[in-house]
């Protein structure tokens, strides 16, 4: 119990690193937007431009391939940007489901192991307990697989059926919680919010928890409510000081000042 209780918080910090990759890649965003804003300005600066050389003459072409060129590269910056944060949230987003299979494997073999002490006991046919536990594993894993593929909307249904299914499963919490993050991959934020805050009222003892306020503050911020994400990370503060994702909502706060 001791060596799963050392995993267990070895996991959470972790799991809050990860869940800052996949939900603080705010600087990046920030870059594409700057970059999108300069690329827009200068767009209409070279229409104009184009329109003055139809009037004044040809003077102003050389100028006019210059700016283009700034354009072209402008727009290589954003892709470039845009495939850092894909690779980075891929990276990361398998390392999370790596530490959330490895978790329920340690926890199954300690379960395991309690249940059978002695070498008789192996033979014992598998109990309705045993035999429910392996099908929402399973369940689990199904769901969480379509995740790891990128199919979002698929991992949702596959969380949703398993909770439907398992209510009081001790992985119910998880469940809700990779709903939100399927959600906030689809940019579908409110109920990215709407799932996550199941989890915080229904769940109020998980570990998810302050990773799931993190998460709420994040689908805050992708509403364009900074207010409220302010508020979020603050409340995360306050009730997990020691906490990840405590010292990472420090963070944020001071990066939006």
């Amino acid at each position: 119990m001791k060596r799963l209780a050392l995993f267990l918080t070895l996991f959470l910090g972790c799991v809050s690193l990860s869940t800052a990759g996949l939900f603080s890649d705010d600087e990046a965003h920030q870059k594409i937007s700057v970059l999108q804003k300069q690329i827009q300005g200068m767009e209409e600066h070279v229409a104009q431009m184009e329109n003055t050389a139809r009037t004044q003459g040809v003077g102003l072409l050389s100028q006019l391939d210059a700016l283009k060129s700034e354009l072209a590269t402008l727009r290589g910056q954003v892709e470039m940007h845009a495939h850092d944060i894909e690779t980075t949230q891929k990276r990361q987003r398998d390392l999370y489901v790596d530490l959330d299979s490895r978790l329920r494997k340690l926890e199954n073999v300690g379960g395991a192991a309690a249940d059978a002490p002695g070498q008789a006991d192996s033979a014992k046919p598998a109990s309705s307990d045993q035999t429910s536990v392996g099908d929402e594993s399973k369940a689990y894993d199904a769901a969480l697989g379509l995740f790891k593929s990128g199919n979002y909307q698929g991992s949702i249904d596959g969380f949703q059926s398993f909770v439907g299914a398992h209510p009081n499963s001790q992985l119910a919490p998880s469940a809700y919680y990779w709903i939100g993050n399927a959600y906030f991959n689809l940019r579908d934020y409110k109920n990215a919010i709407a799932n996550q805050q199941k989890l915080v009222s229904q769940y109020p003892n998980s570990p998810k928890v302050p990773d799931a306020l993190l998460n709420i503050a994040s689908s805050q911020q992708g509403l364009g409510d900074a207010s409220a994400a302010r508020k979020t990370l603050r409340n995360i503060i306050d009730k997990y000081p020691l906490s990840n994702a405590a010292d990472l909502a420090k963070k944020r706060l001071a990066s939006n000042k």
